[in-house]
């Protein structure tokens, strides 16, 4: 079973409009799965699903707090192309940076 990750987001919304974008892209999230990475694996399992377990969007709070199998990247970059700026973000209450790959 693949470990779970708590990522919290620090993100400048300014409406309802912008958490709800965020709000439907972590959803969409939501059953993504994982291909087993060696052959032996695909021999003893299928793909393992990872998604979204939970999270929390809050305009108020300017954050999203998500825990998730997913890696780090993987929500960053979803939540990023909201077009909304996300300032900071935490790993398991870790520092992490926000740079997107293009």
């Amino acid at each position: 079973m693949a470990d779970t990750h708590t990522y919290e987001f620090n993100i400048s919304m300014s409406c309802g409009g912008c958490s709800g974008a965020i709000d439907r892209v972590l959803k969409k999230l939501d059953g993504k799965t994982t291909p087993p990475s060696e052959p032996l694996d695909r021999l003893l399992t299928t793909s393992s699903p990872l998604g979204v377990e939970s999270y929390d969007v809050s305009l108020e709070n300017q954050t999203a707090k998500v825990v998730t199998a997913l890696p780090y990247d993987t929500v960053l970059q979803k939540i990023a192309k909201t077009g909304k700026k996300v300032n900071s973000g935490k790993a398991d209450g870790v520092e992490q940076s926000v740079e997107v790959a293009v």
